[in-house]
């Protein structure tokens, strides 16, 4: 089942704390991105196949590419035609992934 589509208001809501995280929203208002940059590509890669798993676990998966230590990701849920929860979601638990590689 896809799920629905945020409206504008919705997106404002859900987007505002990720902003302060370095997430930038699409002009169209249909993604969000962000570069997420580690200590080295151990560590990067490290991160993405833990996102892969929560990927696979909330059934939504990023567009990213990864260059050395650096990971860009861009989030939209294509099936809707822009952000939905899921991407919120994920956005949320990949900071929280990244902030624990940092620390860790």
């Amino acid at each position: 089942m896809t799920p629905d589509r945020l409206e504008d208001a919705q997106i404002d809501e859900a987007v505002a704390p990720l902003l302060e995280t370095g997430w930038t929203l699409a002009a169209d208002r249909a993604s969000m991105s962000k570069t997420f940059v580690f200590g080295g590509f151990v560590q990067a890669f490290g991160w993405m196949t833990q996102v892969a798993i929560w990927a696979e676990k909330l059934n939504h998966h990023p567009d990213w590419a990864n260059s050395w230590r650096e990971v860009r990701v861009t989030l939209s849920t294509h099936d809707a035609g822009g952000l939905t929860e899921r991407d919120v979601a994920l956005a949320r638990r990949m900071d929280k992934l990244a902030a624990a590689a940092a620390s860790g």
